[in-house]
């Protein structure tokens, strides 16, 4: 099931990040308030050789995003890297969604019936993309292994100690009866 819902959800992710690629233009407007509030705060955090690399224009940032949607729809539709992918594109969608979608600024009723539809498919692929990321296939993920391979680890440790003290009683008493037969001799001898 994995093998077909992958590629179906990274499938408008793929085709509009392609689109993005090649024609930006269209989308420059709604996405400009987005950028210019976004940008800023990404500069002040991200580290200096991340934050010069960002492109100033919006036609470039348009650009940039659908080069991550397109390598994160591929990522998640092959399965290589498809966690990683997933997530990458739940982090996109976001932004595209409030500036593609603001029905909370449409007059028109049908417009902003039209944008809420859309917003709130975009809010169902942020779901799947996020089931996606997480997702392990069945195999434990790394906190269950981690916390299970501990208590793993104490158990073992656990059992060692007693075997040890085990031991070490058999040990004494192999000693102490030693012990016992050397004096026994000395007394004969």
């Amino acid at each position: 099931m994995r093998a077909l819902a992958r590629p179906l959800l990274s499938m408008i992710f793929v085709v509009q990040g392609a689109n993005s690629i090649r024609n930006p233009e269209p989308l420059v407007p709604k996405a400009q308030p987005v950028t210019d509030r976004l940008v800023p705060m990404v500069k002040k955090v991200a580290p200096p050789q991340v934050s010069e690399r960002i492109p100033e224009t919006t036609v470039n940032l348009v650009r940039l995003n659908g080069v991550v949607q397109v390598v994160g729809g591929l990522a998640l539709a092959t399965g290589k890297g498809r966690r990683l992918g997933a997530a990458t594109l739940a982090a996109t969608l976001l932004p595209v969604t409030v500036a593609g979608h603001p029905f909370w600024q449409m007059k028109d009723k049908e417009s902003r019936q039209a944008q809420r539809i859309q917003f709130m498919k975009n809010l169902g692929l942020l779901g799947g993309l996020l089931l996606a990321a997480v997702d392990t296939e069945g195999k434990p993920g790394v906190a269950w292994r981690a916390s299970h391979g501990a208590k793993a680890a104490k158990r073992e440790t656990k059992r060692g100690a007693k075997a040890a003290k085990r031991e070490a009683k058999d040990l004494a008493r192999e000693a102490k009866h030693a012990a016992k037969l050397a004096k026994a001799e000395l007394h004969l001898g």
